[in-house]
């Protein structure tokens, strides 16, 4: 279970890459994007373990572009072309699937990728469940700095959608009537419970 899992993360991973790859193709000077590797599944019946999984060879420096939980700071990420694309990726990602799902722990050599995870929300996303705690898109949503590829793309900044929904958030709070303004504005009949909270929301 643990080999097909990982095998279906990857490759749905690899799919997200691809729409992510055919929308970027027409952008002028965006240049290579990242591919995700596929993974295999094989069974081997002769084998004391009868099932492993296979991929390709990287050959070169494996780069950490993006750790699983989003909290280490990686200067690879944020210098190299690779890494600042793999962010994008992620931020198409996030913005595509309306926050619900991220794909995150993005490693490999130069452009390409492997061992990737999936964040989603507890209660999946269009019948997935990822690997990852949906506390990453949390995470992600907050640390996530945008950058050239994203603004190509059009993506909105993280951080602004971010803070305007804390702003919306406190505004509410500040502005609801303490009891004794409601005393004085309500009518009689309207201050049973139920009334105040249906007509507060």
């Amino acid at each position: 279970s643990i080999v097909i899992q990982e095998c279906y993360v990857q490759n749905t991973a690899r799919e997200y890459a691809k729409l992510y790859a055919a929308e970027v193709e027409p952008l002028e000077g965006f240049g290579e994007v990242p591919e995700i590797i596929p993974i295999f599944l094989i069974h081997r019946p002769a084998n004391n373990i009868p099932y492993a999984t296979v991929e390709e060879e990287l050959v070169g420096e494996f780069v950490k572009y993006s750790v699983k939980d989003g909290k280490e700071v990686n200067f690879l990420r944020r210098e190299s072309e690779a890494g600042q694309k793999c962010c994008t990726f992620q931020h198409w990602v996030y913005e595509k699937t309306n926050g619900n799902l991220l794909v995150t722990d993005l490693q490999g050599v130069g452009m390409k990728l492997t061992d990737v995870g999936i964040a989603t929300l507890a209660k999946g996303y269009k019948g997935f469940k990822g690997n990852c705690s949906f506390s990453f898109i949390e995470q992600f949503r907050a640390l996530h700095q945008c950058n050239e590829y994203c603004e190509m793309l059009g993506l909105k900044s993280l951080r602004t959608t971010h803070q305007k929904q804390r702003k919306a958030t406190s505004t509410k709070i500040k502005n609801l009537p303490n009891s004794s303004t409601v005393k004085k504005m309500v009518p009689k009949k309207a201050r049973e419970p139920r009334d105040f909270i249906s007509s507060e929301h």
